[in-house]
């Protein structure tokens, strides 16, 4: 599921199931056929469209979309997202991380990092494992490991301080 900001006025959540789209949890009859360069045309609701990615930023998932001449800023977040925001690590949180918590339930497989290390943005930090999944933490900011609270093994609780920086 993905929720779709639209010009910081409209707002969307979005989804794939079994091959079609759902919009606010309403099937989405379109048909879209991609042409060269980027561009789209679709029609919806017997209505023609055509639409071009103008820009992205992949760092902040946002892009400014052109559908029949007429400018959209379109921003994206993911499940991931919405964990991290949870977490008080969204991109546009404006802080310095201090700590990573477990943003659920789970199992440690495996910790990439040693207390003193110094780390860069993106770096892999932990395997949790939950609900059968493997989720690699990674850091969302440079600095250097303060102190590590669990080990690999141990099973933790959502919101369990993980890993500290300074």
């Amino acid at each position: 599921m993905y929720k779709i900001k639209v010009n910081d006025t409209y707002n969307f959540d979005l989804s794939a199931v079994n091959d079609s789209l759902q919009l606010n949890g309403e099937a989405v009859p379109v048909d879209v056929r991609e042409l060269q360069d980027g561009h789209l045309h679709f029609i919806y609701k017997n209505k023609s469209y055509n639409a071009e990615v103008v820009s992205e930023n992949h760092e902040d998932k946002t892009s400014v979309i052109k559908i029949n001449g007429k400018l959209y800023e379109v921003a994206v977040e993911d499940q991931f997202d919405g964990l991290l925001k949870a977490m008080g690590m969204g991109a546009g949180s404006g802080k310095v991380a201090r700590e990573i918590k477990a943003p659920m339930p789970g199992l440690v497989l495996n910790i990439s990092v040693v207390e003193g290390q110094e780390i860069q943005k993106g770096d892999n930090l932990l395997v949790l494992e939950a609900m059968k999944m493997e989720n690699m933490l990674k850091s969302v900011t440079e600095g250097v490991v303060k102190k590590i609270h669990v080990s690999k093994g141990d099973k933790v609780e959502k919101n369990q301080v993980l890993i500290e920086f300074v």
